[in-house]
């Protein structure tokens, strides 16, 4: 499928799904990769070290610093798709490489193609967009 990368790069890895949007702000473990939000269906998954696949983010713009310290930590997603364009990644994902140079690709894909990942499966994402 061919998404719109907001932030290029490359990333191949397990996705980890949800249909619901994530809070970074008391949803996300900077310190271990963890999502902490007991609401949310990924209650209690490693984020780290995987590509990451949430709608959209949830609350305050403190998602950004929450993110942005997991990179600087190294327990952040190795990317993000979204299936509609958020800020607060975006704004995380650019900071981060320019004071890191730990650059985190984001992808915003159509609803329908968000629709069909699955939890689980090896996913390469490309540079312009492409995720297979």
């Amino acid at each position: 499928m061919q998404g719109h990368p907001l932030i290029p790069g490359q990333a191949s890895g397990p996705v980890l799904v949800s249909d619901e949007p994530l809070s970074f702000w008391g949803g996300y473990d900077q310190f271990t990769g963890e999502i902490i939000d007991r609401r949310h269906p990924l209650s209690g998954q490693m984020a780290k070290g995987c590509i990451l696949a949430i709608p959209a983010t949830r609350g305050s713009s403190t998602t950004t610093a929450v993110l942005l310290e997991a990179i600087r930590g190294g327990m952040a997603p190795i990317a993000l798709l979204t299936s509609e364009p958020d800020h607060f990644l975006a704004l995380a994902c650019i900071v981060a490489d320019e004071m890191y140079g730990k650059p985190l690709p984001l992808v915003v894909l159509q609803p329908a193609d968000f629709a069909t990942l699955q939890n689980g499966r090896h996913l390469t994402i490309d540079r312009d967009g492409k995720v297979r």
